[in-house]
């Protein structure tokens, strides 16, 4: 599978703590586990020319995973067109933890995607509401956290196709942590946990359910609607 990671790469570069804990930056981290399972991964970030992304990337990628935060607003229009319409092309998207408010995740949604959160060490369970659901092959009922950012609703999206995932954050608030749509021929995964001052992507759970979720996004081969004006398939018979 071709899998693309997209990363933000800003707290990477300001920092200290950041950098210590993902030397390689977060897309590095995810790179790493994603190709030890046996996948294509390329890495591109916000600074490279085009944020690292072009046309002929975009049509190889099977899955595309997106983290951001400082700099939503610096991702031109032009290329959350081109990500947007490869979705709906039959793409897969998987948008982790800050990336609800990116660009491409509001306009998949077509709301606001706002939420309650605070930064206090929060001990964090994320409870498996469908263990059915491929997307938790192999977790058991839940995965603790013990450091993450709280995320609180109100989570301004509609409503899932498949809710996957509710955390609930030692605060006492809770919210829906993993979140499925289908858009056009593709297939949208947000999966919450991932702040970059903790090292959550080390985590094993974690990186199983970021494993199984790219499986899960990746769409089979699909025959291309038609739409427009068409001639009948049977001749329309004339009553007078």
């Amino acid at each position: 599978m071709n899998i693309l990671v997209w990363n933000e790469n800003r707290h990477e570069q300001k920092n200290p703590k950041v950098s210590e804990i993902y030397p390689e930056g977060i897309h590095g981290a995810i790179k790493d586990f994603l190709t030890e399972a046996g996948h294509n991964v390329t890495t591109a970030t916000l600074d490279e020319e085009n944020h690292g992304l072009s046309d002929h990337l975009l049509n190889q990628t099977d899955v595309l995973i997106w983290w951001g935060h400082l700099a939503h607003d610096e991702v031109k229009d032009e290329w959350v067109e081109k990500v947007q319409q490869r979705v709906l092309d039959g793409m897969g998207l998987l948008v982790l933890h800050s990336g609800h408010f990116s660009k491409i995740f509001k306009k998949l949604m077509g709301t606001s995607c706002d939420l309650k959160w605070r930064e206090a060490d929060d001990k964090e369970r994320l409870w498996v509401i469908d263990p059915t659901h491929p997307i938790v092959s192999g977790l058991g009922s839940y995965i603790e956290l013990k450091k993450e950012e709280m995320y609180g609703e109100h989570f301004d999206i509609p409503a899932p196709d498949e809710l996957v995932f509710v955390s609930w954050f030692e605060g006492g608030e809770v919210f829906r942590s993993g979140a499925t749509y289908k858009r056009g021929r593709g297939k949208v995964f947000y999966f919450r946990p991932g702040h970059e001052t903790y090292p959550t992507y080390h985590n094993q759970e974690i990186q199983m359910v970021i494993k199984n979720a790219v499986n899960w996004l990746k769409v089979t081969q699909t025959n291309q609607p038609t739409y427009g004006n068409r001639e009948p398939l049977e001749v329309i018979s004339k009553k007078g």
